[in-house]
């Protein structure tokens, strides 16, 4: 059948979500349109039927576009077609991704690929959300296994009051930004950034966000009933029980040794030589390991190791409290911080926690360093941005670095969005931070937030506080769960949960949350949030030690903005006839204007004293000189009635014969040739705004011999 299009109508917080299948895209495995007001977004889902051979993982990839023609606009700049996607183009992918991956059933490794197309654009309803519904719903309605109907939503906080899935523009005012993805039953993923907030507040608008989600689960699954494909059988690609029951058997002493060992890089080694010795014993005896000759020992031995320790840790942790190297459960483990290590850099940091290591640099300078943005809402300019970079060698691997992946863009967007809204709202120039993991064994993204707060403290940017942040784990099994303070990255690897907080001692800033299980509840969340909050404030204390405010002023070597204003009138002043004043400025005190429309002027130069003497005469330029006061001047031009001087380029002034000498002046050229350097006083300015000028009133001149 050609067209069998299906609409399927869910009222969805206040606002009215279509589903529509059959219509679009019909050899894919799943494709729904999901309308809402203007926006339309076309979602597609296509799985293989087999997994690859020897396929040990599940091979998801999510992708989300944005069609520059749904809002009726051209893309910019000289490549005219969409390419690479944008940092937020992936950060929605990543953020699909997450809750979707625990849904699928353990075992199923068939390549799966999710498409979201923003077809059409409507300001007041936002194009993100609407992916993830869609790329629900067509999973939803796929022969593809899927645990169950999932949904996502946007939440704003304002006045007290939560506001589910705002408007761009509502977003704009609103203390929190949050997407929340959830089953009926429980929660998936959190991500978000606010203004902090308490965590009660976060609670709230998780469990508001859920209240909502449950709506549209129960419409979705409605419409999986009605025109939902039957569930493919697959093959799963399961554990080697015998091997894995074996390996557990006999080599568990040596697995419990190296459990105890605290330092990342011997624990790896001695897991490598584990796993190396427990090859060559499958190899001697595949038999009583439930392999054959043909199977591929390496692989087998790791996954057995790998269960092993999985098996062994976390019950380690539910039934002793038992941590890898013996620490507390909410233990953090030791800090260690610096700032101003680097010695030409505007503001840097070291934070060192455990074997997580980040150096934060902080770059300082004008709108010129201005990150643009374009999407559908426009062009834009950020004036603060995070650059997060994690190179192989600091998991000691010999590979070369190859550029940002997603895993580095989602990191460094989480850490710019706990430290952005502490920055003070008079700040006047653009920051760049980078964050440079040095050494990772856990949550190096709230590193970077710790580095990145000192650092811009060191440079002199001034901060409403101090930001600091922490991971937290989860191990569960049924109704048994114990939460992990600072986790490692084995804890990580082999845990359910890892759940980052960043904020100030007053509240939230950043939050984010992903799961390697089929949801938790809230009062796992709960739990999870007060115990962040007291690891959180354990780590402000030891950052302090350090360093706790902002540098009372900016390093020597650093550039400074100064910012004044103007009567809007008075900016043709500023800039002169043809430009002169303002090029003048820039080049007698090497500095950088900068006018807006409004009447303020931001002035940047290398040094306090460029900046300050450029104001001084930018001032000068608009209102002249002040009366009462005595300058340095230059004799520009001798007229028999006085000479005229500059105090500084486009400021003159006359000094009358009768203010040059005590003695009566006959022949100006007696006491004064252009070119001399004079010191003047200001008498007076006449109602044409001329001014007049006194020599005599600081040191009277006397005939030149």
């Amino acid at each position: 059948m050609l067209n069998n299009k299906q609409e399927f109508t869910i009222e969805y917080g206040g606002k009215t979500v279509i589903l529509e299948t059959g219509r679009l895209a019909k050899q894919t495995d799943g494709a729904v349109l999901v309308t809402c007001g203007g926006t339309q977004v076309l979602s597609t889902v296509c799985s293989a039927t087999e997994a690859n051979p020897g396929q040990d993982f599940f091979p998801l990839l999510v992708d989300y576009k944005e069609k520059f023609y749904s809002a009726g606009k051209f893309l910019g700049g000289f490549r005219k077609r969409e390419g690479r996607p944008s940092d937020q183009e992936i950060l929605l992918m990543r953020m699909i991704d997450r809750p979707f991956r625990p849904m699928f059933p353990k075992g199923y490794f068939n390549e799966t690929i999710i498409m979201n197309q923003v077809l059409s654009y409507d300001k007041d309803c936002d194009p993100q959300i609407l992916a993830g519904l869609g790329a629900a719903s067509c999973l939803a309605i796929s022969d593809i296994p899927f645990e169950a109907p999932v949904g996502f939503a946007k939440i704003g906080y304002k006045d007290g009051k939560y506001i589910f899935n705002p408007s761009h523009e509502e977003l704009a005012d609103s203390e929190l930004d949050m997407i929340v993805a959830a089953s009926e039953e429980a929660i998936l993923m959190v991500e978000g950034e606010a203004h902090e907030l308490s965590e009660e507040v976060m609670l709230g608008a998780i469990s508001h966000a859920h209240t909502e989600i449950k709506k549209f689960c129960k419409g979705l699954a409605d419409m999986k009933a009605k025109v939902g494909k039957p569930t493919r059988a697959f093959e799963s690609t399961t554990s080697n029980d015998t091997l894995l029951k074996t390996v557990a058997e006999d080599f568990k002493g040596k697995a419990r040794e190296l459990l105890s060992i605290t330092d990342k890089t011997k624990r790896s080694k001695t897991i490598k030589a584990l796993t190396k010795e427990v090859e060559g014993v499958l190899k001697e005896n595949p038999s009583k390991y439930g392999l054959t000759e043909d199977d591929n020992f390496g692989k087998e031995a790791y996954a057995g190791v790998d269960e092993l320790l999985y098996e062994m840790m976390r019950g380690d942790i539910l039934n002793e409290d038992k941590r890898i190297g013996g620490r507390g459960l909410t233990e953090v483990r030791a800090i260690e911080t610096e700032v101003g290590f680097l010695n030409k850099v505007h503001g840097s940091a070291l934070f060192t926690r455990g074997e997580t290591q980040v150096m934060g640099a902080a770059t300082i300078g004008s709108k010129d360093g201005a990150q643009l943005v374009e999407d559908l809402n426009g062009v834009e300019f950020q004036s603060f941005y995070l650059h997060y970079t994690f190179a192989p060698f600091c998991v000691g691997e010999a590979r070369g670095y190859r550029g940002v992946g997603r895993r580095e863009v989602g990191h460094g967007n989480l850490a710019e969005r706990a430290l952005k809204n502490m920055i003070a709202d008079e700040n006047p120039y653009t920051i760049r931070v980078a964050c440079e993991v040095l050494e990772s064994n856990g949550s190096s993204s709230m590193g970077s937030v710790c580095s990145g707060s000192m650092a811009l403290m060191d440079a002199g940017v001034k901060m409403k506080a101090p930001v600091a942040g922490i991971a937290m784990g989860l191990i569960k099994d049924g109704s048994n769960y114990k939460i992990l303070t600072d986790i490692l990255g084995d804890e990580d690897h082999l845990g359910d949960m890892d759940f980052k907080v960043a904020g100030t001692k007053d509240g939230i800033t950043a939050i984010q949350m992903d799961i390697k299980i089929t949801g938790i509840n809230e009062e796992i969340l709960s739990k999870a949030m007060t115990q962040a909050k007291d690891g959180r404030l354990h780590i402000l204390a030891e950052m302090e030690k350090t360093i706790n405010s902002t540098r009372s002023d900016l390093k020597d070597f650093s550039p400074r903005i100064a910012e004044i204003k103007v009567k809007p009138d008075q900016i043709g002043m500023v800039i002169g006839p043809g430009g002169k004043n303002i090029k003048a400025l820039q080049e007698n005190f090497s500095v950088k204007v900068e006018c807006n429309d409004d009447g303020t002027v931001k002035i940047l130069g290398d040094s306090k004293k460029n900046v300050d003497d450029a104001i001084v005469t930018l001032d000068m330029n608009i209102n002249g000189p002040k009366i009462g006061e005595d300058y340095d001047a230059v004799v520009v031009t001798i007229k028999e009635y006085g000479a005229f001087v500059d105090i500084m380029p486009g400021v003159s002034g006359l000094v009358h014969v009768s203010e040059m000498a005590e003695e009566r002046v006959n022949d100006v050229n007696e006491y004064v040739s252009e070119g001399d350097k004079v010191k003047v006083r200001v008498l007076d300015k006449d109602k044409f705004g001329k001014t007049k000028l006194s020599i005599k009133a600081i040191a009277p001149l006397t005939k030149k011999a």
